[in-house]
Order: structure tokens, then C-alpha cells, then sequence
């Protein structure tokens, strides 16, 4: 017969079982990876260039893993985003390596180089069949802390003013929001660059802190509230889109599993997807049907003057090392080749 003590002494042996296996259990389920993502767009634009497939991924990961996003300086401002993720204070970055500081002799060529693309598509084709994804690859491999993840293309670069551009010399004097490497190249012609908060752009455009704006094409001007304050669009660009790029902390990077890493950089190509449908039609679009900005360009003949231009730049950020020739090398084989292709390449 069972005693009562017999039966008690049983209980409390499986239940010291019971709850072993159970702590066994949960010890085996994995933690859930939180990660703090800033982009370089305020929130309006970050619906378009960012948030989707970081919803996206945030589904997809089946609670294993969320990315928090933030936007343009929310946590940290945009020129020190570098060393912040460096540092770990964040995990992940989007933006281009030119506003961000990045610590290698290819960031001139992140944001807008002059001239170097006309089309969107031209920056996957350089990085994917060209040779650059192994060139920055290189040269991220050489920073600690910091995993280059991949690039993909924005918008092209044109002005948007409270006065019309009609003349190179109607630059002249214009003090004018755009990134680094555009204003080193673009003082060339009397502009004044000016480096301000983005979200600071909208006011100082109101009160004439700034006389325009080279930072994107004309959908994120209509997007973002730029068009509100500005009056006039010129038609002709220094570049036909923006290079930018996934960043993440290496130590972060190196500690996801191997699906999460492929989930993570399926959603970067949805998002350099997404880019390429919606600012191509709304380049469009926007120059034909929208009603807040009126198109003014520059004579073709004297546009050229500034094209010319960009070759010499390109021949002196060459020479700032030879890993820059490598690229300015491939940029201009890249052209040559486009414009014997003719039609639509060129």
C-alpha cells in the first residue's frame, strides 16, 4: 500500500522534476534581439525610403528579432552617426558615407558624386557588375566596429530655390542645404553650402537662412514640405541619384543567426526596389502635373561647362589615393561604355 509519506515523497520528487524541465526549456529558447536603427530621412520621407521593410522585417522575424527605427537625428545627429555605431550606442544606420563621416577614402563617393550616374539603375549595376561592392567591401574591412552591408540608389540632384535658375551665373552667391562632397564641388560655381539639421532645412528656407536646396530630386520636395517653401525646380542635375547604404554595428552583426542575416538583407533589397518604382514615376509625375514648383533649366550648351567640370574633380579625388582612382577609373569606363550603348543608357 502507499503510504502518505511514501506519496508525498514521490509528489515532490516529480514535481522538483517537473520544474526542472520546465527551467531546462526555458533556458533553451532564445532571447529576442532588439535592435535601434536611424536612417538618415526625416519621418515624411522614411515612409517611403525605410519604414516598409522594416515593418517587413520586424513580421517576418517571428518575434525572434524587432528593429526599432528612428529618423534623422532623433537619437544622434546625422555627422555622428558613424561613431555611434561604432561606439554601439546604435545598432544600424541608412544613409549615405559621405553625411555620416565614415572613416574611408571611398565616402566622397557616397551621396552625390558629380555626374558619376544618370539613372538609378546605374548604381546597382556599378556595385553588383562593376566591381564596387568588392571595393567597399575593402575598404570598410579595414574600419573596426563597423560592417558595410550594401548600397542602393536614390534620387537624382537638383536644385530647388526661392529665386530661378536660369543662368550658371544665378548660382552664384545662393546659399544652398546639400551634402559634402556636392558643396565641395558645386562652390566651383559660387554656391555657398550650408550644413543644418534636416529637419531645421523647411524653417530656414522660410526665414532665408537658405536660398535653396540640392539635396534630392522633386519627389522628395513635394514629399517632405521642401516645395512649399521653395518656388522653383531646375530641371538640370548633378547627379543622377544618390548612393546610399546599410551600416550595422559589427558586433551586433556578427551575433544574429545566419537567417536573420539573410531575412535582414532580403528587406534592404525590397526597400532599393521600392526606391526605384516610387522616385521614378514621381519624377515624373511631378514635373508634368505638379502645380508647386515651376521648372526652370540651363541652357544645354552651358550646363556643359559644368559637366565639364566634374571630369576635373573627378581627376583630383583620384589622386587622393589609389583605392579612389580604382573607383573614378570605373566610373569613367562605366560612361564610355553607357554612352556607346546610346539609347536608353545614355
Amino acid at each position: 500500500m502507499t503510504t502518505r509519506r511514501s506519496f508525498l515523497t514521490g509528489a515532490t520528487a516529480l514535481a522538483g522534476t517537473a520544474a526542472l524541465g520546465s527551467a531546462h526549456i526555458y533556458a533553451q529558447e532564445p532571447k529576442k534581439i532588439t535592435w535601434r536603427l536611424q536612417t538618415y530621412a526625416g519621418p515624411a520621407l522614411g515612409e517611403h525610403v525605410i519604414k516598409p521593410s522594416i515593418e517587413a522585417f520586424n513580421k517576418a522575424a517571428n518575434g525572434e528579432m524587432e528593429i526599432k527605427l528612428y529618423y534623422a537625428d532623433q537619437l544622434v545627429p546625422t555627422g555622428e552617426l558613424f561613431r555611434a555605431m561604432q561606439r554601439g550606442t546604435i545598432d544600424a544606420v541608412q544613409s549615405d558615407d559621405d553625411s555620416i563621416a565614415a572613416p574611408v577614402d571611398v565616402s566622397v563617393f557616397g551621396g552625390y558624386f558629380p555626374f558619376a550616374t544618370r539613372h538609378s539603375l546605374d548604381v546597382p549595376a556599378l556595385f553588383h557588375n562593376w566591381g564596387l561592392n568588392e571595393i567597399w567591401a575593402e575598404a570598410y574591412g579595414e574600419v573596426q566596429g563597423v560592417t558595410w552591408l550594401g548600397s542602393g540608389a536614390w534620387d537624382p540632384c537638383h536644385f530647388a530655390t526661392r529665386e530661378p535658375i536660369r543662368r550658371l551665373a544665378d548660382l552664384k552667391g545662393k546659399r544652398i542645404f546639400t551634402f559634402p562632397t556636392a558643396g565641395k564641388f558645386l562652390t566651383r560655381f559660387g554656391v555657398i553650402p550650408v550644413t543644418l539639421p534636416w529637419e531645421d532645412v523647411e524653417v530656414a528656407l522660410q526665414t532665408g537662412e537658405l536660398d535653396g536646396i540640392a539635396w534630392s530630386g522633386i519627389t522628395e520636395d513635394y514629399t517632405v514640405g521642401w516645395a512649399n517653401v521653395t518656388k522653383y525646380f531646375l530641371t538640370n542635375n548633378i547627379s543622377g541619384a544618390w548612393i546610399g547604404s546599410y551600416f550595422a554595428n559589427s558586433a551586433k552583426w556578427n551575433e544574429m543567426p545566419e537567417h536573420l542575416k539573410t531575412l535582414f538583407r532580403l528587406c534592404m533589397d525590397s526597400s532599393h526596389y521600392y526606391r526605384q518604382h516610387w522616385y521614378w514615376a514621381g519624377e515624373a509625375r511631378l514635373r508634368v502635373e505638379g502645380q508647386k514648383l515651376e521648372l526652370t533649366s540651363i541652357p544645354a550648351e552651358e550646363w556643359k561647362t559644368v559637366e565639364d567640370e566634374a571630369q576635373k574633380f573627378w581627376d583630383e579625388i583620384a589622386k587622393t589615393s589609389p583605392r579612389c582612382a580604382r573607383v573614378v577609373e570605373i566610373f569613367k569606363q562605366y560612361n564610355a561604355l553607357m554612352a556607346k550603348a546610346g539609347t536608353p543608357y545614355r
